[in-house]
């Protein structure tokens, strides 16, 4: 089937203009104008300048003319057309006819509205008919026979650049499942906001798992295409196995770029402090502190009603909301710190983990051991924190994993 009939014209129009903002969480439009939606980052000098690989429409499009075509994407996944305006890839590449056959779902669903670990349902899309088969429901990882029918498939979501953010473990599953049934991938690069940087424990290979499949860093330092390269070309899909990968970069992107997300990447990320303070704060995820679920400050701010009241000035409540439907403290008070207002981070902090341990009235609360392992990727961190050691001895013992990881990393680098 021919792609469009006025390919060129079509390609340019939408190639050539300048790109920024998209969409937030929530029902797409076929073209949709964000000015004045709360749930954008409005930083439009620093947008302007990059190109995300969804733009690229001349690299990819060829390459989908007569196939059967799958697509992994959620409500990041756009291509811009002016200053203020995008399209859904999937709508726009079925606008083309393009002959989209399904979209596989991640974390958070397909228009990105699920609460973490809320189990994805699969189904239709609303808008196009399309199938819809999630990837964080009865399995994670497509089967043979979800792919039987399709020759390529297109993976373009927005990573934060966190190991425990599952974006990139849903990727090396279907890198994996499309090296297995012999498919072509190809993944459209976007910029990673946690890019500038290489911090945290190094994932073991005993911990390994959902929120971390692969012996890297809690923030690694590459975009979602250079991870993708990588895992390719160390042979970390299953066999020593290699998938067919085509990666279609960034534009005007570097790894020291300031990069503000135009989209709320997933309902509990809202703006660019909580993706800054995400790696941070999201080590308390296996703990019973609260770090702002259920408040408009998630991953901004933390506390628990059994830290010591006295030694915190500021307190919340977190109540059920949008993403979020039961968070850890419901409606009891908190007593905490509020780091809204904190200025942007380059590295990974202990210190507020380590704060929050010295003032928990019962520290036997504190941690649920199995979760913190899963997210630290090791049992030495909670063991160190147990023993009252400083931020800096506790990093002074990542730094030989992370050269390791570096060496390994450079020759993945695409920006």
């Amino acid at each position: 089937m021919p792609i469009f009939s006025n390919f060129k014209n079509t390609v340019l129009l939408w190639v050539l203009i300048p790109i920024i903002i998209v969409s937030s969480c929530g029902n797409q439009s076929k073209t949709k104008n964000i000015k004045g939606d709360a749930t954008y980052i409005k930083n439009e000098l620093t947008q302007s300048r990059i190109i995300v690989g969804a733009n690229n429409m001349n690299a990819y499009l060829p390459q989908l003319e007569g196939q059967r075509v799958a697509v992994v994407a959620n409500q990041t996944s756009v291509i811009f057309k002016e200053q203020n305006q995008y399209t859904h890839l999937v709508d726009s590449l079925i606008e083309l006819n393009v002959n989209v056959k399904k979209v596989f779902a991640p974390e958070h669903g397909f228009r990105g509205a699920a609460d973490a670990g809320e189990h994805v349902k699969d189904g239709y899309d609303t808008k196009t008919g399309v199938p819809l088969i999630s990837l964080y429901g009865k399995n994670r990882k497509p089967t043979p026979s979800q792919l039987a029918n399709i020759d390529v498939v297109i993976f373009d979501i927005q990573d934060v650049g966190v190991r425990f953010y599952t974006y990139i473990a849903t990727l090396q599953l279907v890198m994996e499942a499309c090296a297995e049934s012999k498919r072509k991938i190809i993944v459209l690069d976007r910029p990673n906001p946690n890019g500038h940087y290489i911090d945290g424990p190094t994932m073991k290979t005993e911990n390994q798992g959902f929120l971390g499949m692969t012996n890297i860093p809690l923030v690694y330092g590459m975009t979602i295409g250079e991870y993708a390269n990588m895992v390719n070309g160390e042979g970390w899909l299953g066999g020593n196995r290699h998938v067919n990968l085509t990666i279609v970069p960034l534009d005007k992107y570097s790894h020291d770029s300031e990069y503000e997300l135009p989209i709320r990447p997933s309902p509990n990320l809202p703006n660019t402090k909580s993706i800054n303070l995400y790696p941070s704060l999201g080590l308390f995820e296996g703990t019973n502190i609260n770090a702002g679920r259920g408040t408009e400050f998630q991953f901004q701010r933390y506390g628990a009603s059994f830290l010591d009241s006295t030694q915190y000035s500021f307190k919340y409540f977190p109540r059920p909301n949008f993403g979020s439907k039961s968070p850890k403290e419901n409606g009891k008070k908190c007593y905490g710190k509020d780091l809204s207002a904190i200025p942007r981070l380059n590295e990974v902090s202990l210190k507020w983990i380590i704060d929050a341990y010295a003032n928990c009235t019962d520290k036997t609360l504190f941690f649920n051991t199995s979760g913190f392992t899963k997210h630290a990727g090791t049992d030495l961190l909670q063991k160190q924190l147990e023993q009252g050691l400083s931020e800096d001895k506790i990093k002074a013992t990542w730094q030989e994993d992370i050269a390791n990881f570096k060496l390994i990393r450079s020759k993945y680098l695409l920006y």
